[in-house]
């Protein structure tokens, strides 16, 4: 077992340094909102790859160019790539009005004693069909603030549940940043992740639900009645469909696009922008979300190149050696890449950073432990939600705390957090399932598709 070189892990702790450090001191020490994103990320990088491009010596420049680029024309970099576009155009054309429109049609049908438990399915739903918690928190957080008023129950508890119901769509959804970058990064078909993380999610979001029920059980609220369109369910419909039946991603969010793009044209659902037609006002939400893909993009390609710099210089053994001093067996290697990816994103407040940063030290580990593809894609996207579900300066929390203030509504992240019961319920379930006896075959060749 090699014991490699510690120092090469420098950049990731600088990077750690610049990121949490300026993060924690610009929304804690000055108070600035939202001040831990303010902090560029991008920035971070490259000061990292700066420091990893300095160690070394004996490799010449244009030798560490050579590995950077190798480690980013990685085909599961480019495939991410794709992915991350084609899901932000998605989103942008299906648009607000399609998530409302299933919140609202599923609260009209069920009875309004259950509306808090409706939020929690409504929102795993939509976000399992969007593929982002944040744009289902955002979203759904005013409805949210509308049952608690309308019920007359806790607010907290509210917003928490869309918090939960959110991080269970992102922790499965096909068309997820997280899903993307675990199933490219270790080399795992998207269905097989996808059928093995729901019986890890499934439970915990069923004990969610029957713990929503019995604290809201003398809850006796007015109906809740809005406008809703069935035809503009469709896209998120389908997507859905097409996931669970384990198409391939690029076709099933092509089916989303095109289906969405065709339902707005012909219920003109999107209100263009003065001296914009219809047409053209989907084209630039459209191009509008695509862009705002770019940051998690370059951070990919930035990730890739740092992770093949620290992996030639020794870094990546280094780690493996010490986490196999610690944690023995192929249990303890599941439950050592759970800690260390959840590290990751208590660190970077970002899951997707914190799984594309944990990839190649997972790819490695699940080799050596005899971990299938499909169980460490589980683990990275599982133990990432479940840390960035429940962190104060997350950006779920962050968002949910801003939108109900728009509506009136004063909530803190400390509010907020010990209604988090799906994340912790997470955890509960996916240590029993790392517990429990696998019945997973040893890791071959067939295993991977790298």
């Amino acid at each position: 077992m090699k014991k490699g070189n510690p120092i090469a892990l420098l950049p990731i702790g600088v990077f750690l340094l610049l990121y949490l450090g300026l993060g924690l001191l610009l929304e804690y020490g000055m108070k600035i909102p939202m001040g831990f994103y303010c902090v560029p990320i991008v920035a971070a990088f490259l000061v990292a790859i700066l420091v990893a491009c300095l160690q070394n010596r004996t490799r010449s420049f244009e030798d560490k160019l050579e590995i950077m680029g190798q480690g980013v024309g990685d085909k599961n970099i480019i495939t991410m790539l794709l992915i991350f576009l084609l899901a932000g155009a998605f989103v942008g054309v299906v648009g607000r009005s399609s998530a409302q429109s299933v919140a609202y049609f599923m609260l009209s049908i069920i009875p309004a004693k259950f509306a808090v438990a409706v939020l929690f399915v409504v929102s795993c739903f939509i976000s399992t069909a969007m593929g982002t918690s944040v744009g289902t928190i955002t979203l759904l957080t005013p409805i949210a603030v509308e049952v608690a008023t309308a019920a007359g129950c806790d607010a907290a508890l509210c917003i928490a549940t869309i918090i939960g119901g959110a991080m269970f769509g992102d922790n499965l959804s096909v068309i997820s940043d997280t899903t993307i970058a675990a199933c490219n990064g270790q080399g795992c078909a998207m269905k097989d992740k996808f059928r093995g993380n729901f019986l890890i999610a499934l439970p915990a979001a069923l004990l969610t639900l029957l713990a929503v029920l019995l604290l809201t059980a003398d809850v006796n609220p007015a109906p809740i009645r809005h406008e809703y369109d069935l035809l503009l369910m469709l896209p998120y419909i389908l997507v859905l469909i097409g996931g669970v039946a384990g198409l391939n991603v690029f076709i099933v969010l092509l089916m989303g696009v095109v289906s969405g793009a065709v339902i707005v044209l012909l219920t003109g659902s999107v209100v263009p922008a003065e001296g914009q037609t219809v047409l053209s006002q989907l084209l630039s939400d459209m191009g509008g979300n695509m862009a705002g893909m770019f940051e998690t993009c370059m951070v990919a390609v930035l990730v890739a190149a740092l992770c093949a710099l620290i992996r030639a210089n020794g870094g990546f053994d280094a780690l493996l050696y010490f986490i196999k001093k610690v944690f023995r067996g192929k249990r303890g290697g599941q439950l050592g890449m759970g800690l260390m990816v959840a590290a990751m994103d208590v660190a970077t407040a970002n899951n997707t950073v914190a799984i594309v940063m944990a990839n190649p030290i997972a790819k490695e580990m699940s080799r050596d432990y005899g971990i299938t593809a499909k169980r460490s894609a589980c683990l990275l996207d599982t133990f990432s939600c479940i840390a960035q579900g429940v962190i104060p300066y997350g950006a779920q929390i962050l968002v949910a705390v801003s939108a109900a203030a728009e509506m009136g509504c004063v909530v803190s992240a400390f509010d907020l957090i010990p209604r988090l019961y799906y994340p912790m319920l997470l955890l509960v379930t996916s240590l029993v399932a790392i517990a429990l006896p696998g019945r997973e075959k040893q890791v071959d060749d067939g295993d991977r598709q790298d």
